[in-house]
C-alpha cells in the first residue's frame, strides 16, 4: 500500500517505534494466538480478533467496525489468508483513522491568519496537562513563535507552580495569579498581555476538576466568554489531554469533557509506558476529535504531532 512508502524523519520514527514498543509486542503476541494453526480468516479467527482489539483497549463499537470491514473483505475476496491479515488490518486502521484525522500534518505550527492563536487546555489532574503544555511550548519556540502561558489552573497551587518551571525552563513569559483567584480574570490578563506583546500563541491552562460536571462547564463557558472580551473568536482550539495508560478511564474521561465543553483537538500522553496504545484508535473513531499530538516518552522532544500513518506504520511494524 503506497500510504505506507513514505520516507519518514528517521529521529521522530525512530522514537514512535520506541514509544509503542510495548502497545506493538503485547497487540502481536496476542495476535498470532488468535491465529494460531489457521491458515483462513474464518468466523473462530474473527471472534479471536475481536477479542484481541478489545483487550487492546480500541474499545467495543471500534472494534465491531473493523471486523466489520474485514468481514466483507474476506466476503468479497472469498478467501483471505492469516498471513494477509497484518497487512488487511493496518489498511482499514489508517482508513479509520483517515475519517477523523485529515492531512498528514508533521510540524507544530498554528495558523498564520489567527494572530495570537489561543490555545485552552482541559484534561483532568495527573494526565501530563501542565508537561504537555511545557512540551507544546518549546516546539512552538523552536519554530519562531512567540508563546505566553496563561496558569488558569487555580486551584491547586501545585499547577501554578508546575507551568512557572515551565515556563522558565522554555523561557517563555507565564502570566499568573495567586491560588484561589478566577480563572477568567487570569485568562483575560494572559490574553491582554500577549496582545501587547504580539504573541503569536497563547496556551491557557485550566483546571482538572471533573466532580461536578456542571461547574465544570459553567467554569469553562466563563472563561471563554472572557476571553472572547479581549480576543473575539478565542480559543480558537481546545485541546484535551487523555492519558493513554489509563485504557478505557481516557474514554470515559472524553465522553465528560466533551459533554462539558466543545473539545476541538486531542492529545494522547504517557503512550511509552504502557501496551494500551490501542485506545488512540478507539478515541479518535468515537469521539470523531482528531487526535492532534501523542506523548511517547519523557524527553521535552516526545511529543509528537500526530500522523496518522506513522502511527499505523509503527503499530504495525
Amino acid at each position: 500500500m503506497s500510504l505506507f512508502k513514505k520516507i519518514f524523519s528517521s529521529e521522530k520514527k525512530e522514537h514512535l517505534d520506541k514509544g509503542l514498543e510495548k502497545t506493538k509486542s503485547s497487540f502481536f503476541n496476542k495476535l498470532s494466538k488468535a491465529v494460531a494453526g489457521k491458515s483462513k480468516v474464518d468466523d473462530e479467527v474473527l471472534d479471536n480478533l475481536e477479542e484481541v482489539l478489545v483487550t487492546s483497549d480500541v474499545g467495543v463499537e471500534t472494534t465491531l467496525k473493523i471486523i466489520e470491514r474485514i468481514e466483507e473483505r474476506v466476503s468479497r475476496d472469498k478467501y483471505l489468508g492469516t498471513d494477509e491479515l497484518n497487512l488487511i488490518l493496518r489498511e482499514e486502521i489508517a482508513a479509520l483513522l483517515s475519517e477523523t484525522n485529515a492531512g498528514e500534518a508533521s510540524e507544530f505550527t498554528v495558523p498564520e491568519d489567527k494572530k495570537p492563536y489561543v490555545i485552552m487546555v482541559v484534561g483532568v489532574n495527573g494526565v501530563g496537562k501542565t508537561t504537555t503544555i511545557g512540551k507544546l511550548a518549546s516546539q512552538f519556540k523552536k519554530q519562531g513563535l512567540k508563546v505566553v502561558l496563561g496558569a488558569a489552573d487555580t486551584f491547586r497551587a501545585a499547577a501554578i507552580d508546575q507551568l512557572q518551571v515551565w515556563a522558565d525552563r522554555v523561557d517563555v513569559p507565564i502570566v499568573k495569579q495567586s491560588m484561589g483567584s478566577d480563572p477568567a480574570s487570569v485568562a483575560f490578563d494572559t490574553l491582554k498581555s500577549a496582545v501587547s506583546n504580539k504573541a503569536d500563541v497563547v496556551i491557557i491552562d485550566t483546571a482538572g476538576r471533573l466532580h461536578n460536571k456542571v461547574n465544570l462547564m459553567n467554569e469553562l463557558t466563563k472563561v471563554k466568554r472572557v476571553m472572547q472580551k479581549v480576543v473575539g473568536d478565542a480559543p480558537h482550539e481546545v485541546l484535551l489531554i487523555l492519558d493513554g495508560s489509563t485504557g478505557q478511564n481516557a474514554f470515559e474521561q472524553a465522553k465528560q469533557f466533551t459533554a462539558a465543553t466543545e473539545v476541538t483537538a486531542l492529545a494522547v500522553t504517557k503512550l511509552d509506558g504502557t501496551a494500551k496504545g490501542g485506545v488512540v484508535i478507539g478515541i479518535s473513531d468515537q469521539f470523531k476529535i482528531p487526535v492532534k499530538y501523542i506523548g511517547v516518552g519523557e524527553g521535552i522532544d516526545d511529543l509528537q504531532v500526530f500522523n496518522k500513518y506513522e502511527f499505523v506504520d509503527s503499530f504495525f511494524k
